[in-house]
């Protein structure tokens, strides 16, 4: 799978954080672009986070990365490192250091060993045209495996890729996801598009309630393949996107399968996606999936957790499984069976109908293993 886009290239390499591995990426267009970004709405929000918030995130130059270490809580020392740092990758790049996107993902709390990572930003090899497999590989952090995608779009190509297994609720995007596009797509226009596939997709995804302190996504468009239907960018765009999230599900801290959540009937798409979220951030629904236990009643209490939503009514509910129903007609003991064999398979679709009206929303998780409990107990040790 090819992952070069026109107009961009990539440099990637070790600066220090990790030992032995890449842990760092730069990403620039070599010209003009139009971009989005979207960033965490947390109050931990890391130095790296706060210098993007503040660059011209509509015409983004170039992106920089490090992993194994978020720079947050690090205080204003922190924030001049990761100020350094972006003028490092402006140089390098070619732009100001307001087009340059910041990002960091790791261990909380622990400043930038700058007295390595100097040397080693200065030791990395010169850029070539970006090889977008090689950076999904560089921002990796406990992932198992990288996540890219590929679509194309008329004539443009988009190329997206995306980290993250653990300490992930977004509040705005997830992770670290970044997308480049050849198409050409105006600022305002990449913008609104951006924002509405970000709500559909990396908001819809959860591995563990956990808001990062470091979550940015953002798209980048070189133009140098022309213009293109924005309603079909968009789709396409979207149906990329789905792609790295079901990567980020599948690759959970410890999971072995992952849980698709489709709510139907709800009053608006807000209630849907509030009840699917309680659905999939369940750790009874979620230790069952992983159990094969064909417990649907615990699907029923996550719904019922959501006190708030007054016109959800238990008579009006339909539950089902991969399509085989559990609720109201409750099952039979060969059903259950059919159940607990569904169960076993790498990805399970709960089904929630709540028969009020035509809102519906789909959000993605996985299950909780004895595995998820190990990485974490043991993640900075």
């Amino acid at each position: 799978m090819t992952t070069t886009v026109a107009g961009f290239h990539g440099i990637t390499g070790n600066v220090g954080v990790k030992d032995g591995v890449p842990d760092a990426a730069l990403v620039y267009a070599t010209g003009a672009t139009t971009s989005a970004a979207v960033f965490t709405r947390s109050r931990f929000a890391g130095p790296s986070v706060r210098l993007s918030r503040e660059a011209e995130t509509r015409a983004l130059r170039a992106v920089v990365v490090v992993s194994g270490n978020a720079n947050v809580a690090t205080g204003e020392r922190g924030l001049a490192d990761a100020r350094e740092l972006q003028e490092w990758a402006a140089r390098t790049a070619g732009c100001r250091p307001e087009q340059v996107l910041v990002a960091s993902t790791g261990v909380i709390g622990v400043p930038y060993p700058m007295a390595r990572v100097r040397p080693g930003l200065a030791a990395l090899p010169a850029a070539d045209r970006v090889d977008l497999d090689a950076v999904a590989r560089a921002i990796m952090t406990t992932d198992t495996r990288p996540k890219v995608a590929v679509r194309q779009v008329g004539e443009a190509r988009i190329v997206g890729i995306a980290k993250g297994v653990g300490m992930i609720e977004p509040d705005m995007a997830t992770l670290l996801s970044f997308v480049c596009t050849d198409a050409d797509v105006p600022a305002e226009d990449l913008d609104r598009i951006f924002r509405a596939v970000v709500e559909r997709t990396y908001n819809a995804v959860s591995i563990d309630t956990d808001t990062s302190t470091s979550d940015t996504a953002a798209i980048v468009a070189s133009g140098l393949a022309g213009t293109v239907d924005l309603e079909a960018f968009e789709d396409v765009l979207r149906d990329l996107c789905t792609d790295l999230v079901k990567m980020i599900a599948s690759d959970g801290e410890g999971a072995s399968r992952v849980i698709e959540v489709r709510v139907s009937g709800a009053r608006d798409d807000a209630q849907a996606k509030l009840v699917g979220k309680a659905v999939v951030n369940s750790p009874l629904v979620k230790t069952a999936v992983h159990g094969a236990d064909p417990n649907w009643g615990r699907v029923a209490m996550a719904i019922g957790k959501c006190a708030t939503e007054t016109d959800v009514h238990e008579e009006d509910v339909r539950i089902a499984f991969g399509g085989i129903e559990t609720y109201p007609v409750l099952p039979s003991a060969a059903v259950r069976a059919e159940l607990e064999t569904y169960l076993r398979r790498d990805e399970v679709v709960i089904e929630v109908d709540l028969g009020i009206a035509g809102g519906e929303f789909t959000v993605y998780g996985c299950d909780l293993t004895e595995g998820y409990i190990r990485i974490n107990a043991d993640y900075t040790t």
